[in-house]
């Protein structure tokens, strides 16, 4: 998936980001533990914001779109939704067929024969405008916050509740289905899960949550530069990982952390 910001240049460092508590997203349910709760479903935002889009402010992104040079077409929205990956073309179909009127309804030709391909044939030149143009639609915001969850989301906390992680190892599964996508290849979501379960017991497993998410990290990592060689790692080595070293298990605020060289805290 997405990786907008997992592939430009490390910032130049020490800037220090502080947001404000925003209003908690819309939980799993309605009282659940670990990483759905309303406060750590936000939290999560903000710090894949940071990663994805340079930000905390992760709602600024829903009119985001640009061909970062992936191979992976054109990435798009708050979670990086890419033209090639399947993942934009599933959320524009689905959004068209509740408001066929929208302004990227006539791209969907072009996006089901891209799919899968970097090309941006049939989307050039107008495909950027139409997206932000769509993405200034309350409608349109919604359907991004409902995709994020179903493809991301809410697997990772299921995944996370499963195998007995708390709210870091539920985020450590969900930063790594967005820059990964779902899937059992070995650079995939499921197959990094698979053979960090190989190397270590998980807590449902009877294994210890720390070993087991320091393995996951390092699985993770080397999947990361198996699929982009020299990419920045920050999101595991000076975000994840700093949590992990502190025993921070419950990702519990105040949060502080580096990514691609500039710093971002949550009080």
């Amino acid at each position: 998936m997405n990786r907008a910001a997992a592939l430009v240049c490390a910032a130049v460092a020490s800037t220090v980001y502080l947001l404000a508590p925003a209003q908690p997203a819309p939980s799993v349910q309605a009282t659940p533990p670990g990483l759905a709760a309303p406060a750590q479903k936000e939290l999560a935002q903000q710090i894949v914001a940071s990663a994805e889009n340079g930000t905390l402010n992760w709602r600024s992104a829903y009119g985001y779109v640009e061909d970062i040079g992936d191979g992976q077409g054109y990435t798009a929205g708050l979670i990086g939704f890419c033209t090639g990956t399947h993942d934009l073309l599933a959320l524009v179909e689905r959004y068209t067929r509740a408001h066929p009127d929208n302004a990227l309804a006539p791209y969907l030709p072009a996006l089901r024969r891209v799919d899968g391909t970097a090309s941006h044939a049939g989307l050039d030149p107008g495909f950027p405008a139409a997206w932000r143009t769509e993405s200034r639609a309350p409608a349109f915001r919604a359907a991004q916050d409902a995709e994020r969850d179903r493809v991301y989301f809410d697997p990772a906390v299921r995944r996370g509740r499963a195998d007995g992680l708390g709210a870091l190892g539920q985020f450590a599964y969900y930063d790594a289905l967005v820059f990964h996508g779902p899937g059992t290849g070995p650079t995939s979501f499921d197959g990094i899960r698979a053979r960090a379960m190989q190397q270590a017991r998980t807590p449902a497993q009877g294994g210890d949550e720390r070993t087991y998410l320091d393995v996951f990290l390092d699985v993770r990592r080397r999947a990361m530069l198996t699929r982009h060689p020299g990419v920045d790692t920050s999101r595991v080595d000076t975000a994840q990982r700093r949590f992990l070293h502190d025993g921070n298990l419950g990702l519990r605020t105040p949060l502080r952390w580096q990514m691609y060289g500039e710093t971002y805290e949550v009080p």
